[in-house]
């Protein structure tokens, strides 16, 4: 029986090229990472963070994602998005041809004040002038809001979830098409991602998005299962774990996209990736990064005897 006829499918948004490497110090050549999206296309991936537009000396390893945007745009079919902080950086998203923004937003004000020296208010004030910019000069553009630090703080603590229901109904209310959590610093577990992810929805509805976990301290499967147990259908994760926080020794930060396809696969949820190619995926990959380290516990066990009949 194939995974879909099983159940209704879901969507990888992979968001290496964007979070795995700005986590790393080295900066993958920009020819090494058209072969990385390439490779991920080939393997059926349909949505591609593919950078950020920030300046240069702020995240140098991301500094030619306009161009990495021009090569992703020459795969039909593929939904190829770029985060961007503030206006100045969608101007240049726009410029470039990107499908969808993404605009990251902190629930926790003290994490807002040290990442972006904005409030949170200031923030949603900046996500209405995208939107405006978007309805002005490229209307099919999709925005996306995600809400980083929603399952709690390293620098406050606990966020509260009131406040993050408040933000979500804000940045909806400013115009966002999706609004996405995420599990920045891998504080989330899987009781507190359906309580929040339900109490979202119950304030904006079909606008909730994407859950971004991460798989810090162990939980990123569980907490994506919890969250599609929810209604999500919409994740995002990283090839080989790439990036993420950096300060749990041994853990990767993101959900492995490989580990994630198996779980959704081998559930009999159709995810339309091929996770032989997938796994093939992270050849050019470590070849771009040499001596990265890479994770993932399917790629090392291997797929079960029998899978690709199964699957079939």
């Amino acid at each position: 029986m194939s995974a879909s006829a099983a159940r209704p499918g879901v969507l990888i948004s992979e968001v290496g090229p964007r979070d795995g490497l700005q986590s790393v110090k080295a900066t993958m050549a920009t020819a090494a990472k058209m072969r990385w999206i390439d490779a991920l296309v080939a393997a059926g991936v349909r949505e591609i963070e593919v950078g950020s537009f920030v300046p240069a000396k702020l995240l140098p390893q991301l500094a030619d994602t306009a161009e990495i945007v021009r090569h992703g745009l020459t795969h039909p079919g593929v939904t190829i998005m770029a985060l961007v902080p503030n206006l100045r950086g969608a101007e240049a998203a726009v410029a470039a041809g990107v499908h969808k923004l993404t605009i990251p937003i902190s629930a926790s004000e003290a994490h807002s004040l040290a990442n972006v020296r904005k409030t949170r208010a200031a923030m949603v004030d900046e996500l209405r002038a995208i939107v405006a910019l978007r309805d002005r000069a490229a209307p099919r553009v999709k925005v996306e809001a995600g809400l980083s630090t929603a399952f709690g703080c390293t620098i406050q603590g606990e966020v509260k979830e009131s406040d993050v229901v408040w933000l979500a109904q804000a940045c909806a209310d400013a115009g966002a098409d999706d609004i996405g959590l995420s599990d920045t610093t891998g504080m989330a577990n899987p009781a507190q991602v359906r309580r929040l992810f339900n109490a979202v929805r119950a304030a904006i509805g079909s606008k909730t998005g994407a859950a971004h976990m991460h798989n810090t301290r162990g939980l990123g499967l569980a907490n994506c299962l919890a969250a599609y147990d929810v209604g999500v259908r919409t994740f995002d994760a990283s090839l080989g774990g790439l990036g993420g926080c950096p300060y749990a020794p041994g853990a990767s930060g993101n959900v492995v996209t490989e580990d994630l396809v198996f779980m959704f696969e081998a559930m009999g949820i159709a995810t339309g990736i091929d996770i032989a190619r997938l796994i093939a995926a992270r050849a050019p990959l470590i070849a771009g990064l040499p001596g990265e380290p890479v994770y993932g516990m399917t790629p090392e066990a291997g797929l079960p005897k029998g899978w690709a009949q199964a699957q079939a």
